[in-house]
C-alpha cells in the first residue's frame, strides 16, 4: 500500500483534508511540514470536534489536528504495539526515522491479520428500523419487493443494517412495517439469524416517526432509530458516548456534504443590476442521514395514531426545552441506499468485502 496518500501538508485546507480522509477510507491522515517531518495526526473525529466547536469548516487545518500523535521510531516489537493500539483505539501508527520523517504507517490490518479481531464496544441498546415506506425512489424494484428486502451483496438491505448494530451488542430490534409488510414478516420467519424481533404494524402511514408512539410503554432505555435504506459506517458506541456525555435527549447523526455549483452564480443588486459573479461556488452542509438516538422520555410527545414526521418531533422537543445534539460523520461514511447511484456504490462496496 502507498502510505504517502495518508500524508498531508500542514497548510492544507480543512475541506481538502476531509476529501483526503474520505479518499483514503481509513478516517485518518498524518500531517507533516515542508521537510516531511511529522507534526501531527488528523482524524474525522478531530474535524467533527472542530465543527461542533466553530460551526464551520473554513480555513486550514492548523489548530484542528492533533499535535501529539503516537509514533514509533527505531526498533519495535509488533507484540508490544498491539495492546497499545487496542487500548487507545488507534487506527494507524506512523513510523519515523531519526529526522522525524514518516517512513511507514502501520494500519490495523498490519497489526491484526484477522480483521474480525477488532473489538467492538458492546452497548446493548434497542434499535427501531423504520421499514414502512413504499420506497418510490427505488422503483420499479419496490413494485415487487419491499425496500428493506432489496439485496446488497448476498443479504437483504435490512440484514446489512442489523448486522452493523449487532457488532456493538445490539440484538433487540423493532421493525415498523406497512407497505408489503407481510413479505417482510415472512422473510424473517424463514431467516432465523435474528431471534429478538418485534414488528410494529402501521394500519396507515404515520410519517417518519409516528409509529414510535406504539413503543411508549416498551422502550425504557436510550434507543437508536434508523431508516431502512441508509448505511452508516461509524462507531455506534462513540455516538452513544457523545449522546450521554452531552446530556442530549435526541442525537441526530448528520453527514458533512460539500456541493459545488458547476456554473458562475450571479448575485444581483436590489435594482436588478449585477453585483458579482461567483465562479463555481462551494457550499458545505450537515445533512440529516435518517439515523437518531433518542431517550424514551420523548415518546409521550408523539401523538397517538397521527401522521408525525421527525421535523415535528424536533419542533416539539425544542418547545419543551429538551436537548438536541448533532453528531457529524463524513460524507464517505453515509450511503443513502434509497437512491440509485448510492445503491450502486453500496453494491460495489460489499463486492469488495
Amino acid at each position: 500500500m502507498d502510505f504517502t496518500k495518508f500524508i498531508i501538508r500542514d497548510n492544507l485546507s480543512i475541506k481538502e483534508a476531509m476529501r483526503r480522509i474520505d479518499q483514503g477510507a481509513r478516517r485518518i491522515v498524518f500531517v507533516t511540514d515542508a521537510q516531511g517531518r511529522l507534526l501531527g495526526s488528523l482524524s474525522d473525529g478531530d474535524i467533527r470536534r472542530h465543527i461542533l466547536k466553530t460551526g464551520n469548516i473554513d480555513g486550514n487545518i492548523n489548530g484542528v489536528y492533533n499535535t501529539k500523535p503516537f509514533a514509533l521510531s527505531g526498533e519495535y516489537d509488533m507484540d508490544d504495539i498491539r495492546p497499545v493500539v487496542i487500548k487507545n483505539s488507534f487506527r494507524a501508527v506512523p513510523v519515523v526515522d531519526d529526522e522525524n520523517k514518516i517512513i511507514h504507517i502501520l494500519f490495523w490490518e498490519d497489526l491484526f491479520e484477522d480483521k474480525l479481531s477488532k473489538k467492538y464496544e458492546q452497548i446493548d441498546l434497542p434499535v427501531v428500523i423504520m421499514a414502512g415506506g413504499a420506497g418510490t425512489r427505488l422503483e420499479p424494484f419496490t413494485r415487487i419487493l419491499p425496500k428493506p428486502l432489496i439485496p446488497i451483496g448476498e443479504k437483504a438491505m435490512i440484514e446489512v443494517i442489523m448486522d452493523e448494530f449487532a457488532q456493538y451488542g445490539m440484538h433487540s430490534f423493532y421493525i415498523t412495517i406497512n407497505h408489503k409488510g407481510k413479505m417482510i414478516k415472512a422473510f424473517f420467519e424463514e431467516n432465523k439469524s435474528y431471534q429478538n424481533i418485534r414488528f410494529v404494524e402501521e394500519n396507515k402511514p404515520l410519517g417518519t416517526v409516528g409509529s414510535l408512539r406504539y413503543l411508549k410503554d416498551e422502550l425504557t432505555s436510550p434507543f437508536f432509530v434508523t431508516n431502512c435504506d441508509i448505511l452508516i459506517d461509524e462507531d455506534y458506541a462513540k455516538i452513544y458516548r457523545f449522546h450521554k456525555d452531552g446530556g442530549y435527549d435526541l442525537t441526530l447523526i448528520a453527514a458533512m456534504k460539500n456541493f459545488t455549483i458547476p456554473y458562475g452564480v450571479c448575485e444581483l443588486e436590489q435594482d436588478g443590476m449585477l453585483k458579482q459573479i461567483s465562479e463555481k461556488p462551494e457550499y458545505d452542509f450537515l445533512v440529516n442521514t435518517g439515523m437518531y438516538l433518542l431517550e424514551p422520555a420523548l415518546l409521550p410527545l408523539i401523538p397517538a395514531d397521527s401522521y408525525y414526521d421527525i421535523t415535528d418531533l424536533i419542533k416539539d422537543i425544542k418547545n419543551n426545552n429538551y436537548r438536541i445534539g448533532v453528531f457529524p460523520v463524513s460524507g464517505h461514511s453515509w450511503i443513502d441506499v434509497g437512491q440509485w447511484e448510492e445503491y450502486k456504490k453500496a453494491i460495489k462496496k460489499f463486492e469488495v468485502l
